[in-house]
């Protein structure tokens, strides 16, 4: 039973943040009123050692709200926690305090989450890793006041949940929390993140929530991971939810017998992991899943509900489990997001629908022709009449959808015709599907040969003097100075928003090990790859500097090539890219 934290890429953010972020000043102590989390909310995990911008995903999904994981101390007996224990990543405005404004003002807010399996498996979980209750208070109290939050998630699993002594600590330092909180007029909650079996919790995770009563620590909500039970039987996930929630009620009506059934199911929170779990196919968490559970925790009047992670909700590795960046399964990208996210507006699921193309991809030469099924399904409610539409064609290639319009349930056909002239390489093309409930999209892979090379990068020295097959940020574009050689390089906008993120997606040989080398100029310039493999270098210089980034690629030798600069820092320029 495991949240997985993966090795952090080796990337150093530095942003410039004004007063105008709405955060307080680290170390600052200053009460401020912040926004209680809703008692009924969606919000997913946030691997923050991926690279990505929080505040983009959660725009991109619809989820509002995020679990931020994990802080962790960097070495055991330390009393400082970090973002995944990198002294790079303090708790600090500088560490996402731009992406948290973003996601306030977009309606939504954070939840730092402390511990994790890698942090709990190695002695860096704050109380575990420190013995001193006031210090572990103070951390605490830091994350509360330099992010104004409200709540602090606790993720206890492994040699933690039999760490007696830290459990100890820990529940203690969360009583001090709660008595200055309630001094500083602060609302602030605390919830505990625990492995589960298909009946309840195990005895040592309920031995954690008996000693925060024995401290008169309140625990405000009980999030119980429903997935990688390893026990070596195939499962139905949906209903292992609810008969593990059912064991949590019984067993918290028991440890606090004046609350209310309607208070035991309100402290309640679920975290699934989407797709394939850790385990292996056995245990599989799948869309039908995600519908079944929305239903019955609405019914329930349960508090959280969560998934492992807003990364894996996409289908880029079917077949793949406990991938960190994809859930396993074949899917539609936020599938699981749009199903969770009326969670937190109290909303139930009505009309709905889902689409899917088949094949999924193809590969044709330059000049040549293909076509595939678009099909719609009822996901919840009755069907509904859904647009269909096409983009991400580049030059030389047309794609159009027929019929235009059809009934949730119908299908349609994908026509993809392409010119000598078009490019070779691979192109994401995404069909959106547009009903009264929202939006859905498919995506549909596009290989071309023929012309340009088969494999590698297409158009890296930019002297078609066009971006395709890149693709950028607004702002991103194709410019005559200053550039290494030739006529042109590439420019990668960033902004006080955006990275200005330029890319392009090539297919090489699986399993195989590669070099992406380039040129750039500019304040933290990255270079790097990411899908199939993940790998980045960066720079600041005002003369060209060449990067070099080694890779592997993976079991589809898929990999998306990227330039992007960092928040605020100015635009970043590359020029002759290319890959051995």
């Amino acid at each position: 039973m495991r949240l997985r934290r993966a090795v952090q890429a080796a990337l150093t953010a530095c942003a410039t943040l004004a007063a105008s972020a709405g955060l307080v000043a680290a170390g600052t102590g200053t009460a401020q009123a912040a926004t209680p989390i809703p008692s009924r909310v969606f919000a997913p995990y946030f691997e923050s050692w991926i690279g990505q911008s929080p505040a983009q995903l959660s725009a991109q999904s619809g989820a509002k709200y995020l679990t931020m994981a994990f802080l962790q101390t960097a070495t055991k007996g330390s009393c400082t926690p970090l973002w995944n224990g990198d002294a790079s990543k303090p708790v600090s405005t500088s560490t996402w305090g731009a992406d948290i404004a973003t996601i306030r003002a977009n309606g939504g807010d954070v939840i730092p989450s402390f511990g994790g399996y890698t942090a709990d498996n190695t002695g860096t979980e704050i109380a575990d890793s420190c013995t001193d209750v006031n210090q572990i208070a103070a951390a605490f109290e830091n994350v509360i006041t330099t992010y104004d939050v409200s709540r602090i998630d606790l993720d206890i699993e492994d040699n933690s949940l039999t760490n007696t002594a830290g459990i100890d600590r820990r529940n203690k330092a969360i009583k001090i929390v709660q008595d200055w909180a309630a001094a500083n007029g602060r609302n602030v909650q605390f919830s505990y993140t625990l492995p589960t079996t298909t009946s309840g919790l195990a005895s040592s995770g309920l031995a954690v929530l008996k000693n925060a009563v024995s401290n008169n620590a309140r625990i405000d909500v009980v999030n119980m991971m429903t997935f990688d039970y390893y026990d070596n039987a195939t499962h139905d996930m949906a209903a292992d939810t609810q008969t593990s929630a059912q064991g949590l009620y019984n067993q918290l009506a028991k440890l606090y017998p004046s609350k209310t059934p309607a208070q035991l199911w309100g402290s309640i929170g679920i975290i699934e992991m989407i797709g394939i779990d850790d385990f292996g196919p056995a245990e599989t968490f799948t869309v039908a899943n995600a519908n079944t559970v929305y239903n019955w925790a609405v019914s329930k009047g349960i508090s959280t509900l969560s998934f492992w992670a807003l990364q894996r909700d996409n289908g880029g590795c079917v077949g793949k489990a406990g991938d960190d960046n994809c859930s396993g399964i074949n899917q539609n990208t936020w599938d699981f997001s749009h199903i969770f996210a009326p969670f937190t507006s109290g909303s139930t699921v009505s009309n709905d629908f889902s689409i899917s193309a088949s094949p999924a991809s193809a590969t044709v030469t330059a000049g040549a022709s293909t076509s595939a099924t678009i099909a719609t399904g009822v996901t919840a409610g009755s069907a509904q009449s859904v647009n269909l539409t096409v983009s991400g064609a580049p030059a030389g290639v047309t794609a159009t959808v027929t019929p235009g319009s059809v009934t949730a349930g119908n299908s349609a056909t994908l026509n993809i015709a392409t010119t000598a002239a078009a490019a070779a390489g691979t192109y994401p093309l995404t069909v959106t599907a547009t009903g009264a409930s929202g939006s859905h999209t498919a995506t549909y892979s596009l290989t071309v040969t023929g012309a340009g090379p088969t494999t590698g990068l297409v158009n890296g020295d930019l002297e078609t003097g066009s971006l395709s097959p890149w693709t950028c940020q607004s702002g991103g574009a194709v410019v005559s100075t200053p550039v290494h050689s030739g006529s042109y390089a590439l420019q990668a906008a960033a902004t006080a928003s955006q990275t200005g993120d330029c890319s392009q997606t090539v297919t090489l040989k699986p399993n195989t090990s590669y070099t992406l080398s380039g040129w750039v100029q500019g304040n933290y310039a990255y270079a790097g790859v990411s899908g199939g493999a993940t790998a980045s270098v960066w720079t600041s210089s005002s003369g060209w500097t060449k990067l070099s980034v080694p890779f592997t690629t993976g079991a589809n030798g898929t990999v998306t090539v990227y330039l992007h600069g960092w928040y605020g820092q100015g635009n970043v320029y590359g020029d002759d890219f290319s890959i051995a």
